[in-house]
């Protein structure tokens, strides 16, 4: 290659070549009236009210009114569906967090906008994170948290970083309320007598000779508290970047954080003799766990008859 020839660039794959509206359209047939945004949002309709599960190629047409043939003139897979389907009910970031001001109240307005989009579809949190968002509407709400952080002195590469400590806490902060969401309309009880329930549960099973710190905070009311742990989390991640920010105005160095976590390449996971060498582990962990609870029940034991004694002596 000359240095002037620049390398080939990739092609981009269908679903986001769709989502981006550069796609070529289809051939189109005699049902002139389909469309792929059309299909979209029937897709979307029934994961919102039925579940993902609920979507398929023959599902999206029968609601439409078509054979699941016709659906793939325009959509050729159901990824591409499902990505399509992601981009849709992600929609943009609210104008209101430009509105806000300083860097902290406008990644708090994303947070929140961002959690009040997986309660309204919670589906999403059942797609594979595949990579880095490559479709307009997801790399507009990366835009938006890195345009919150512009006027600091973070430098690029750390912008990106409290970009996604936020979109990141907004996702969990939303698995686990569209999970109690869903209990309270299957088991017909409030959010609050869900919480209630599952404290009671904990309370018959956790002991504080095996779990000592989690007992105490089952003791203390945590899981029925009116407390909001996640924006606790939220506001800390912020306490914890404002205080860095304070540092690079007072000229100290960026910090250099550069040791990933070691990922494991998918074909040693995957080896044989690695799956039964881990399997043999996990089953001592097993027989470990089993031994010291074993141990406790006979230490508690030996005490009471010990006290017993005493008491009797």
């Amino acid at each position: 290659m000359s240095d002037t020839e620049l390398p080939e660039l990739p092609e981009l794959p269908r679903g986001i070549a769709l989502a981006w509206g550069v796609a070529a359209d289809p051939q189109r047939g005699p049902k002139r009236e389909m469309s792929v945004e059309k299909i979209v949002a029937a897709a979307v309709e029934l994961a919102d009210a039925e579940g993902l599960g609920a979507v398929s190629m023959a599902a999206v047409a029968a609601k439409l009114g078509f054979t699941p043939m016709s659906l793939y003139r325009y959509v050729t897979a159901k990824d591409d569906l499902l990505l399509l389907m992601q981009e849709e009910a992600t929609g943009l970031p609210p104008d209101e967090h430009r509105e806000q001001e300083g860097w902290q109240a406008k990644l708090r307005a994303l947070f929140d906008a961002q959690v009040q989009h997986y309660l309204a579809h919670p589906w999403i949190l059942s797609l594979p994170i595949t990579g880095s968002p490559i479709t307009p509407n997801s790399s507009a709400w990366l835009d938006a948290g890195l345009t919150a952080l512009a006027e600091t002195p973070l430098n690029e590469s750390e912008r990106l970083a409290v970009a996604l400590a936020v979109t990141g806490e907004a996702r969990w902060y939303g698995q686990v309320s569209a999970g109690y969401t869903e209990q309270a309309r299957s088991s017909g009880l409030s959010q609050a007598e869900v919480a209630a329930r599952e404290s009671a549960l904990f309370d018959q099973v956790i002991t504080a000779d095996e779990y000592p710190s989690l007992r105490r905070a089952i003791d203390a009311g945590v899981f029925t508290a009116e407390d909001d742990p996640f924006r606790f989390a939220m506001e800390r991640i912020f306490d914890g970047v404002d205080a860095y920010i304070a540092g690079l105005d007072r000229g100290e160095p960026h910090a250099v954080e550069q040791d990933w976590i070691d990922v494991e390449d998918a074909d040693v996971a995957g080896d044989k003799k690695v799956r039964e060498a881990r399997k043999a582990v996990r089953e001592a962990e097993k027989a470990l766990r089993a031994a010291r609870k074993n141990e406790r029940v006979v230490l508690r034991d030996a005490r009471q008859r010990v006290e017993g004694a005493r008491a009797r002596g």
